[in-house]
This record gives C-alpha cells, structure tokens and sequence, in this order.
C-alpha cells in the first residue's frame, strides 16, 4: 500500500525514484525536442501500489499529454511500457504475447506476496542490466509464427489523439477550433473496445484487443504453391532503399540454395529464384506475413510462370470489351498489288500484244509533229521551230529536254476530280526553267 512522503517507515526504501521512464516509440511520439515533467514520487503504481516517479509530456502537436501509469520494476517484469502496457517489442497486448510464447504468469495478486516478489525481483534486475526485461518473459524469448504475423512495425501516433470531447456530443461545446479535445461522435458503448483497464491489460485477462487480435489471426489468408513445378521464383515487396540485396540473401539462404536474387529499385521489389522447387516452398512457408528486415515488414508472393502471361490486349487470356463510341476500323485499300488482304481488287489484265510472243502495245498517245527521230518508211517531221532545244537521241528516253505529253486517261472512260496540283496531268513531268512557259 501507499505511503505519505513524510511517513518514515520501513516501506519508503522500496519507493522508486527514476530518471527517464520505459516507453515505446508510440508513446514516445514523433517530437524529437519532447520535454517532460518530473515529478519525483508524485502517484502511486496502478498495479503495485507502490509510489514511483511520474512522468508527464506531450508527444506531438495536436495531441493529448500523457504520463506514466505504472513503476518501472512492474514494467520490466512484463516488458512492458509504462504507459500503454503493451510489449515493448512487439506492440502487442500481454495476453496475446503471452500466449503465442506460452509464457505462464506468476505474479503473485496479494499485497504482501507482491511486494515480497518484487523485491526480489528487483535485485534480479539489478545484477542482470535496467533494460532486459525480467520474470518469465526474460526467458522466453523464442521467436514466434503468430508473434511475426501480427507484430507492429511502425509507430501508431493515431493512439496518442485527444479525448471525445462530451460538451460537442451534448452539442454545447463554445470552443469551435480552439477546443483541444475531438469532435467525433463516440463508438458504440455496447462495443466490448469501449471497456478496458489497466489490470486486466497488465495480468492479461479479458482483453479485448487481445481477443480481436487473435480472431485477426484466425482469419489470415494462407499462401498458396502454385500447379507449375517449374516455379522456383518469390516475389518480394517493399523493398526500398535500406534493404540491400545481402540483407534478402542472408535470410532467404536458410530454406535452400539460392540461384539468384533480381533487385528491382523502382518497383520497390525483389526476386529471390532457388536451384529447387523445396527450397522456394519452405522460404514462402517462412516468410509469408512474418518477413521482417530493418523494421520494415516484406511482402511475399509466388513468381508467375511465363508461358501463363496473358498475351497483349488481353488480360488473363480474356479478350477486352471494345470501348464504346469509338469510331470502327479503317477500311482496306481497293487495290493491293501484294495480295495482303483477301478482300483488295485483283489487278488489272495485261495490255493484250500486237504479235504471238510480241512484246504488248502500250496505250500511249501518238508522240509529237516533232521532237522525236524520224519512222523508217514514214513522212518525215518537220524541223523544230527555232530556240527549241535539240531532240533527244534515239533509243534514248522519251522524256525530257522540256517535251511531255500527258499520262494516258484512267481506266472505264470516266475523268479523274482533280483535288490537289499533283493530280492535274498537265502539271506532271519535268518543269520548265524559271523566266520560260512550259512547252505546249
């Protein structure tokens, strides 16, 4: 029980008198200047009934002050913190951790059993160091598959928030913003969350966050092994700068031999390949929901096979649905010399031949009055008139030294509708020099 501070009895040489407090990073908040308020036997424990050194600070902005609830040799029999009394290492409640270690708690309930043990305890503690933790949790520590799934590896600042504020639920709070507790509505008072204590977090009984934890548990998905026995690849997730690829390797080397491990830095992923398929089985085993490294939790999963890959505009081998409102496929071309559609036209027939084996008569215009060499047997031309430049020699081209005639016309008799210059067949050929009208 409690002693006054100016009673001098046998029992204040027990009275505990600290320097800093055991905390968690939770209730340590985010504040790297936190100040704090030292108050040197100013409450008693709530477990021990013993008076210790309250602390009292703020641990960020916007949120509520917080102190020490109980003394620190209670603290350091559970591993616990001073102020949530949840586990110091894994962020859990004693009845959860508790369980998955199959610690069994002997701490003594009555007053006089308790203060016995505890300072024997406390002798204990200080032999072996302030911080490890004592009791049957000092030794137990093995690790645990449920204490992996469910451990917290960030910090939860949502915890440290203000109060409901009672006046707003009445709808009589005067403060607006300038209120420092919350304005929300208030959970379900039937909501087993709405009732808890301390003792009952401390000896861990009747928790319900413990219970609400384990049912968590229960319903975990499981992973599965692929069909494909050729799959021998884990997918790694989360993994951002600080995890290097020997920090992946000296943890996934214990389940096989490992052919090669694939850092991806952008995708913030990895992929750990092993020479057999037993190998890669026992490291999923091991490594799903409890892959911790450098405090950051990993994400696995198994590799995909390549030949399962969809194939592209497809997804899982499901043929999309069209988008509505876009506008329909382009027709083909009319004509393909090449034959790469089935429905193009088929070419035009061959100019029919003047001769048996001959070579075929082309369609072109009867050539100019002159320009050209002379027909054996024929009239002679007339001489071109003067400045004209000379005719081309024969066997020569027919085109040039700024002679044309125009292209023959389409096919069926029907004129062409000149759209652009390029189509005008009087604009087609070799252009006259500047300064000179092309030849008529």
């Amino acid at each position: 029980m409690s002693i006054s501070k100016t009673a001098n009895t046998y029992n204040r040489q027990n009275w505990e008198q600290s320097e800093f407090p055991i905390l968690c990073q939770t209730c340590l908040g985010d504040n790297p200047y936190i100040r704090m308020i030292k108050d040197h036997y100013g409450d008693e424990c709530k477990t021990c009934a013993r008076p210790f050194t309250v602390f009292r600070w703020c641990p960020g902005a916007r949120m509520r002050y917080k102190k020490t609830e109980i003394c620190q040799a209670c603290a350091q029999l559970k591993n616990v913190c001073q102020t949530c009394l949840l586990d110091l290492e894994y962020g859990l409640p004693v009845q959860l951790r508790d369980k998955a270690l199959a610690v069994k708690d002997d701490l003594p309930k009555s007053d006089v059993n308790k203060e016995y043990y505890l300072q024997n305890m406390e002798k204990q503690l200080a032999n072996t160091g302030k911080t490890d933790p004592g009791g049957a949790v000092g030794k137990a520590q093995a690790p645990s598959d449920l204490l992996m799934k469910l451990a917290r590896t960030t910090p939860y600042y949502k915890r440290n928030r203000p109060h409901i504020c009672s006046f707003w639920v009445k709808g009589e709070c005067k403060r607006g913003e300038e209120c420092p507790y919350r304005h929300e509505m208030p959970t379900d008072p039937n909501d087993p969350l709405a009732h808890q204590n301390l003792k009952d977090r401390y000896y861990g009984v009747n928790d319900p966050v413990a219970d609400k934890l384990l049912k968590q548990a229960s319903e975990m998905p499981m992973l599965t092994a692929p069909d494909d026995r050729g799959i021998t690849s884990l997918y790694v997730g989360g993994v951002d700068e600080a995890v290097t690829e020997k920090d992946l390797r000296d943890h996934f080397y214990q389940f096989g031999e490992i052919r090669n491990i694939h850092v991806v830095p952008k995708q913030k992923c990895a992929f750990v390949t092993y020479e057999t398929r037993e190998g890669a089985e026992k490291a999923a085993d091991g490594s799903f929901n409890k892959l911790i490294v450098k405090g950051r939790r990993l994400k696995i999963l198994w590799g995909k096979s390549q030949a399962l890959q969809p194939a592209p505009g497809k997804k899982g081998g499901v043929e999309l649905a069209a988008v509505p409102g876009l506008p329909g496929a382009i027709p083909p071309p009319p004509f393909d010399p090449f034959n790469l559609h089935e429905d193009s036209q088929p070419p035009p027939p061959p100019p029919p031949s003047s001769e048996k084996g001959g070579p075929p008569q082309l369609p072109y215009p009867p050539p100019p009055l002159y320009g050209y060499p002379p027909v054996p047997g024929g009239p002679m031309p007339p001489p071109p008139p003067p400045g004209a430049p000379p005719p081309p020699a024969p066997g020569g081209p027919m085109y040039g030294y700024g002679y044309s005639y125009p292209p023959p016309p389409p096919s069926g008799g029907a004129s062409q509708q000149i759209h652009y210059p390029s189509q005008n067949p009087h604009h087609m050929g070799a252009r006259a020099p500047r300064g000179r009208a092309p030849a008529q």
